[in-house]
């Protein structure tokens, strides 16, 4: 892993999920798996009971967030910038949603400020943030809003999904709709931004000097030339002539069905799909249990665990850590310009 002295933020999530249990799990393995320095922005009584729930050894030390990489061989680095919480493993209505959002905001601020490399997000149950006042469908929503609140950015700004494995990464062009609503949102501009976005990051982020996009079609065999829906005809091959005359190397609309067998990811980079199950059941399928959501489209990195608060492993020790290693890993190379 590459070094740095500046370290990860990471979101304290649903208390009452896996979100603290993973972290905690995390810190222990830290030295066997070489992990980079991160620290939490949570209650520290709850991770202190937490870690006690699980069997875990796991000494807490209330820090700045640029001093987490000096304790974080010794300690787990906690930013303290909730209320108490309290440790209610599983407990689905829990009335915990503003300090789950002043969390997600304060990690923000501190890669704004510097004093992180980026943001690794903890699985959250929206429910409760919605009875918080929360207003947006999701994580990569409120990323948005907060990217345009704090920085001055002027490049195309859209929090854009990934989820990347080791063996495929996808990029839904529509994310939390429902399927009968896919064909009226699918658009010409959304493919193309979305796709302009997907090769910047993959340049800029992932350091692919010609990234290759797949473009999924959206009906059975990318519509047969319009004889099984005419949205593969009429938007999406539209939409992948201006990708290329733009010069990204981008192919489509290709059958889904075919896009995801070994040799057919050989051709590929990325594959951006028109709506959320058609990639990311084969993403999850192919990497369950180490994919990470990545956001592209921000002026800063975000990454997180591909899954959710899983309450039913909360607080058993049953959780695995897996994707999070992963997504820290992940966080800290692609906050590190030029480590790939």
């Amino acid at each position: 892993m590459p070094q740095n002295k500046t370290p990860v933020a990471v979101t304290m999530g649903e208390p009452a999920g896996i979100g603290p249990d993973i972290a905690l799990m995390a810190w222990v393995a830290r030295k066997d798996l070489g992990l980079p320095p991160f620290y939490m922005r949570a209650d520290p009584g709850l991770l202190a009971h937490r870690a006690h729930r699980l069997g875990l050894t796991v000494p807490i030390q209330l820090v700045e967030p640029e001093d987490a990489y000096k304790t974080f061989s010794k300690s787990l680095p906690v930013v303290s910038g909730t209320a108490p919480v309290e440790d209610r493993p599983g407990d689905e209505i829990a009335t915990t949603g503003q300090d789950v959002i002043s969390s997600i905001e304060g990690c923000v601020r501190d890669v704004h400020e510097g004093r992180a490399i980026a943001v690794l997000t903890n699985p959250i149950n929206k429910a409760n943030l919605y009875e918080a006042g929360f207003s947006y469908p999701g994580h990569t929503e409120y990323l948005g809003a907060l990217a345009e609140k704090l920085w001055a950015f002027d490049k195309l700004l859209r929090p854009v999904m990934m989820i990347a494995g080791p063996d495929l990464m996808v990029v839904p062009v529509t994310i939390h709709i429902a399927l009968k609503d896919v064909p009226v949102q699918l658009t010409r501009d959304l493919i193309v931004e979305t796709g302009r976005i997907v090769a910047r990051d993959l340049r800029e982020r992932f350091g692919l000097a010609e990234p290759r996009i797949a473009v999924c079609g959206l009906n059975p065999h990318a519509g047969e030339n319009g004889t099984m829906g005419t949205e593969d005809r009429d938007i999406i091959a539209p939409a992948v002539e201006i990708l290329q005359q733009e010069g990204i190397d981008v192919s489509g609309p290709l059958p889904a069905d075919t896009l995801f067998h070994a040799r057919a990811r050989q051709t590929y980079d990325c594959a951006l799909g028109m709506y959320h199950d058609q990639v990311l059941v084969p993403a999850k399928t192919l990497a369950f249990d180490d994919g990470v959501n990545v956001t592209l489209g921000l002026p800063f990195v975000r990454t997180s665990p591909d899954h959710g608060t899983a309450y039913g492993l909360a607080g058993t020790g049953k959780a695995k850590p897996d994707s999070f290693v992963a997504a820290l890993r992940m966080a800290t190379v692609l906050g590190n310009p030029g480590a790939l």
